[in-house]
Parts: C-alpha cells; sequence; structure tokens
C-alpha cells in the first residue's frame, strides 16, 4: 500500500466508530493512485464531516503523501 493509503487508513480509523470496518483499496495508474475508502453503513458521515471539511483535509494529506511519492493522489468515499 502507498503512504497516502496508508494515511487514510489511520485517518478514518480514528474517525471511524467501528474501526474495524474500515477498508482501503488502491488502483494504481502510471503517476496516479486512487484510493478507495470504504466504512460500516452509516459510518461514512463521520469522515466526511461538516461541509466536507473533514474529507477536504484527508484528500489534502493523501495528495501530500502521494506526491513523496511522485504521485497524483484521488480519494474515493464508498459507502456500503
Amino acid at each position: 500500500m502507498s503512504k497516502a493509503g496508508d494515511v487514510v487508513l489511520v485517518v478514518a480509523r480514528a474517525l471511524a466508530g467501528r474501526p474495524d470496518d474500515v477498508k482501503v483499496e488502491e488502483l494504481e495508474r502510471p503517476g496516479q493512485v486512487i484510493v478507495e475508502l470504504s466504512m460500516a453503513p452509516g459510518e461514512l458521515g463521520r469522515i466526511i464531516g461538516r461541509q466536507g471539511r473533514t474529507a477536504a483535509a484527508v484528500r489534502t494529506l493523501a495528495a501530500t503523501a502521494g506526491e513523496l511519492e511522485g504521485n497524483r493522489v484521488v480519494v474515493d468515499f464508498r459507502d456500503e
């Protein structure tokens, strides 16, 4: 898993009410990593936050971690 995926996983588990249900999957393309975050039903609101501020912060952290590896990072939030 990339550094960006690790960052998303750690932050999501810290915010989740059920951290064992947090799943992070990655799709790699040349110069780009897509990080897909899945959480337990009803938990996604914790990671999105008010007006999407927490989600924006997670995306910023992931993008910064991806830059260390020379990748552009996109974070998708999936509701199961």
